[in-house]
């Protein structure tokens, strides 16, 4: 026990031998608040140890066959370190941390671990590395940084999802919640695909309910942990195996949407553990490697200790953990944290690498005990601010540096003829690469936008228009076979005429969709050059409604059956802008079945600044029985196969996304509909139906939206699911 005693007052050591009892030393709120420490006191020796471990790690071989435990690599031990580091440098680069951090990704070219097995690719600890990727796109927005980290998660997204859930976990022990989740949640948010997210979500409730003893309000490590119990007789609650959620759960909660599926679960675990860890704190301010049993083994664990302090103070600052409760708890781990970083800079008794609770001494070190204590220190570092809400937004992108001619450098003075020569030599080969070399930002301007989005390739170029101020617009094509157009400053549509019907039999009802990136009129300008589905630098038609529902069309369902009607019969239009685009169409009647017909009229309404047309129908019947009248999506709109179905019933809303195709990008859909109307939602060979109960001469309101992954507004799924979702509908019909 001496060596513990280089740390400990004599009051705490007496905690330390065996059958000292686990209880809190009552803080009262007073003194706690008045012991927080200074700010610059608590970065100044996260900037001592953050420095002490950089020194140790440059000094050390970064190259062929390395150590994993004790050198810089991609794998988790270093990774948890350079989590704490990226976080330490948004404060302070006093270290050097952010040069440090960008040698070892330029060193392992961003890569992840886990090339020979699909196992080892999905191994949550080849992932962990994803954070200092992701911490230095932050910084540079240069897509390389992400790259090999978005293509590794987007392999594991069919396997972290699969269903029904197999017997085997995916990540079956409790470090690889800290390990792959946050780098996922935090993928969605720089990206807006919330499928990393949600897959994340997807394994970490189920490892939770395979670990997770209610009773205790612990993890267990990994089920072989359940039934085992200490030489004591107590569960084994190993304290880093805890501390590694507890590390992940802050990062979770601040990448995750505010309105996410599950997010109020992962507040509650972390109330509940917080709860649990403070009763098992002991009278030194650290937790013992074996939570429930502090003689087996006997002695502090700091790399847990850090862990738990870093959750339970960004539960305070964040006003999800009682502010009374856990100040006491936090400062004493705090004030014991500092006492355990030795003369070395580094934080002593972090437990070695391993997979239960075990002896630690004074001179055990890790990078993940430097990692924890830097992420425990920047959250004590706030105690003194007031509550900080969350999700934490990510930062703006910074604008990426453009590709300049080469700067001449001037020759050294005194340089030789030869030497003076090869300078020339190398500014003239730098000069050759910026004249002959391919530059995308360059070479494809006018495709590669402001925003980062290639747009197609352009055929025959549009002149825009001489006003392009955003306006809304309806227009009747009789040059394109009584083609109705309408669009706005965000989207664009199309219904046909009967002159089509006679062209190109069979026709359709559908609505048929298409994508605009310019906030001015451009569907008729694009029609009369004749090539209707290619880019021509404001908008495109790729989206085939053929003979389907399309984006949105009617239709009755009877008999386990869809009845459509042909192409409209009569039109009137009752706006034509600025401010929305606003008219009716007649539907000639149609039988349903043999003893039945059906007709309709239907007012469509796209003001500025929606992607949703308010659509107001009236069925009209020969028979007087209510209708089942479905709002139709084609299955697969583009050529990419079958598109991306969401369906929520409850809230009435519908989706789909197409997907990408390598040049044209993708389409969404959405459908906002009334719940209470809604009797089924079904499929038939090209549509999802979703079957509304309408009683005919009675009107009814439904809303059908597009966009196009290369708009101005929504550039993939998620983001375009989070607009549908915020959208307040009104279906009082007229």
């Amino acid at each position: 026990m001496s060596n513990k005693a280089l740390f400990l007052p004599a009051c705490a050591l007496a905690a330390l031998l065996p059958g000292a009892a686990w209880a809190q030393a009552p803080v009262s709120q007073t003194r706690a608040e008045a012991a927080i420490p200074e700010p610059r006191q608590v970065l100044a020796l996260l900037d001592r140890t953050a420095a002490a471990q950089i020194a140790i790690l440059r000094a050390r071989q970064m190259g062929l066959g390395p150590s994993a435990i004790e050198d810089p690599t991609v794998n988790w031990v270093s990774a948890a370190f350079y989590t704490g580091l990226g976080r330490l440098t948004r404060v302070s680069d006093a270290s050097d941390g952010t040069a440090f951090l960008r040698a070892v990704a330029d060193h392992y070219n961003y890569g992840l671990r886990g090339d020979a097995l699909d196992h080892a690719r999905l191994d949550a600890d080849n992932i962990a590395i994803g954070e200092m990727y992701e911490e230095l796109y932050s910084r540079s927005a240069e897509p390389g940084a992400i790259a090999p980290l978005r293509q590794r998660l987007d392999w594991t997204l069919p396997y972290l999802t699969v269903e029904p859930a197999p017997k085997r976990l995916v990540w079956w022990w409790s470090d690889a919640l800290f390990m792959a989740p946050p780098v996922m949640a935090r993928m969605s948010a720089q990206t807006g695909d919330l499928a990393y997210l949600d897959a994340a979500d997807t394994q970490w409730w189920r490892a939770h309910d395979r670990l997770w003893s209610q009773a205790d309000g612990l993890y267990f490590r990994d089920a072989r942990f359940i039934e085992r119990r200490s030489r004591n007789g107590a569960k084994v609650f190993w304290a880093r195996g805890n501390g590694w959620v507890m590390g992940a759960l802050p990062r979770m909660l601040e990448a995750m949407p505010a309105e996410y599926r599950s997010r109020g679960r992962y507040i509650e675990t972390l109330r509940t553990m917080a709860a649990s860890l403070a009763r098992l704190q002991q009278a030194d301010g650290l937790w013992t490697a074996s939570l429930l049993d502090p003689r087996d083994p006997a002695g502090p664990e700091s790399s847990g200790s850090a862990f738990f302090v870093y959750g339970m103070a960004w539960g305070i600052n964040h006003g999800v953990l009682d502010r009374n409760t856990y100040l006491p708890v936090v400062l004493r781990g705090w004030r014991a944290l500092e006492g355990a970083v030795q003369p070395s800079g580094l934080l002593g008794y972090a437990q070695k690498t391993g997979d239960q609770p075990w002896p630690t001494q004074a001179a055990d070190h890790a990078l993940y005990g430097t990692g924890a204590l830097l992420l425990a220190g920047l959250e004590v570092m706030k105690l003194g601010q007031p509550v900080q809400g969350f999700p934490v937004a990510e930062p703006a992108l910074p604008s990426r540096r453009g590709w300049g001619p080469p700067v001449q450098q001037p020759p050294r003075p005194g340089m030789t003829e030869a030497e003076l020569a090869n300078h020339r030599r190398g500014f003239a080969e730098r000069q050759a690469v910026y004249d002959l070399a391919f530059e995308p930002a360059r070479d494809m301007a006018g495709q590669v936008r402001a925003d980062g989005v290639v747009n197609p390739r352009v055929s025959l170029p549009l002149t825009p228009p001489a006003d392009r101020t955003g306006r809304a617009k309806v227009s009747f094509a009789p040059y394109r076979y009584d083609d109705i157009l309408w669009e706005n400053d965000r989207t664009a549509h199309r219904i046909y005429g009967p002159a089509l019907e006679a062209f190109e039999p069979p026709s359709t009802s559908g609505i048929d969709a298409w994508g605009k990136n310019v906030v001015w009129p451009f569907m008729e300008r694009q029609l009369k050059t004749g090539k209707q589905h290619d880019f021509h630098g404001e908008g495109i038609d790729f989206f085939n409604a053929g003979t389907t529902r399309g984006a949105g069309g009617l239709g009755v369902w009877q008999d386990h059956k869809l009845w459509t009607s042909r192409n409209w019969a009569k039109y009137r239009i009752l706006k034509d802008g600025p401010d929305a685009a606003d008219f009716t169409v007649d539907y000639a009647p149609w039988p349903v079945g043999t003893q039945r017909k059906v007709w309709e009229t239907r007012r469509f309404t796209l003001p500025l600044g929606t992607n949703f047309t308010r659509m107001v129908s009236t069925f009209g019947s020969d028979a007087k029985r209510p209708l089942l009248v479905t709002v139709g999506l084609q299955k697969a709109p583009t050529e990419q196969g079958k598109a991306t179905f969401v369906a929520d019933r409850t809230s009435g809303r519908f989706t789909i996304w197409t997907p990408e195709d390598p040049d044209k990008g993708a389409m969404g859909v959405a459908l906002l509909v009334d719940p209470a109307m809604i009797a089924d939602v079904v499929d038939d060979f090209d549509n999802h139906l979703v079957i509304l109960r309408v009683e005919p001469g009675k009107p009814f309101v439904y809303y059908m939206g597009a966009t196009w992954s290369k708009s101005r507004d929504f550039h993939d799924r998620a983001a375009w699911e989070a607009y549908v979702a915020k959208e307040k509908p009104s279906f009082k019909a007229p």
